[in-house]
């Protein structure tokens, strides 16, 4: 049966109110300036969720905002790109997150007030609706509240359904990284953690030791490790993967969500593992020429020509 998306994602709402060019850390007491200032569409999902569109792909988003006007800014946003919005939940009592983010070249300290993401849970996701899609992405578990201890829950929902899955956790702000991999683990295909996160969920200090307590839980293990690249792993294979270098960072804001959309649009495609890391690190890569997560995914053909240009890489429509 033809479904109408290629990719439900279901995650955090909000804004990014974007800092460059800042000379120092705030201090208590105290006023700094920033050179330049964005405001552009935030969230791990949202990101994910928009380039994934511009990569070509049928995406539609399940999450919740606020009836206020950055909640209709993040609606216009996803609108633009092509991002199906029609199962976004609008509630007149929330008000839509938003992020504070400081740049700092290849780093960055965010400031995040969860609004409406927190109000988001499993008595939200409606069976008829994921159906029509071929995979479910979930992102930002810990700003995410209204999944603790159900999460296992909505990946059953959708493995059950005949989707495949992707998942990323994110950074936990309260630190605790309470999350039962074991029980979710084995309904994900794909399992992207940063090499911090995966850390911090094993509580581990030594990667290889990380890799090894989550190995062959889920279908395909991927660990981001930015300008070191990224680790693959699955069938008792580790393939490590070197980065597209971007001499001229803009700011790393949306890099490690636009290397989750390369990697799912590839793998959505039919790509290798292998290719599908690639491309992972190509469109991370060329999420750092532009503010923001999603400004240097206008389109595909925006796409191929950065990858030309900045990166001496040609893709094939």
């Amino acid at each position: 049966m033809k479904k109408k998306f290629d990719v439900i994602v279901v995650g955090e709402l909000n804004i990014d109110l974007i800092l460059n060019q800042i000379e120092d850390f705030p201090k208590v007491g105290k006023e700094i300036l920033a050179d330049k200032m964005d405001l552009a569409l935030g969230s791990s999902s949202a990101i994910c969720a928009s380039n994934l569109s511009s990569l070509g792909l049928k995406v539609a988003f399940i999450g919740k905002l606020g009836n206020d006007l950055f909640g209709r800014f993040i609606i216009d946003e996803l609108q633009k790109k092509g991002v199906d919005t029609s199962l976004i939940i609008i509630d007149d009592t929330l008000k839509t997150g938003a992020t504070i983010a400081l740049s700092y070249g290849e780093d960055r300290a965010m400031v995040t007030h969860q609004g409406a993401m927190s109000h988001v849970g499993l008595n939200d996701i409606n069976i008829e609706e994921l159906k029509k899609a071929k995979h479910l992405h979930f992102s930002s578990y810990f700003f995410q509240p209204g999944f603790k201890n159900s999460l296992d829950g909505l990946f059953k929902m959708a493995k059950a359904e005949g989707l495949t899955t992707s998942l990323d956790v994110q950074w936990d702000p309260s630190e605790n990284w309470d999350l039962e991999l074991e029980k979710v683990l084995p309904f994900v295909d794909i399992f992207v953690p940063n090499e911090v996160e995966l850390l911090k969920l094993t509580g581990q200090t030594d990667m290889v030791l990380a890799i090894n307590k989550v190995l062959n839980l889920s279908k395909y293990l991927v660990v981001k490790c930015g300008v070191k690249g990224s680790i693959l792993c699955y069938e008792n294979k580790k393939i490590v993967k070197t980065p597209f270098f971007n001499n001229d960072v803009v700011d790393t804001i949306g890099a490690g969500d636009s290397f989750n959309a390369g990697y799912i649009s590839k793998f959505i495609k039919g790509g290798s593992p292998e290719e599908c890391q690639i491309f992972g690190n190509l469109t991370g890569a060329i999420s750092t020429t532009k503010p923001g997560g999603t400004q240097a995914f206008k389109d595909f053909d925006a796409v191929i020509k950065i990858a030309k240009e900045k990166f001496d890489y040609d893709l094939v429509c």
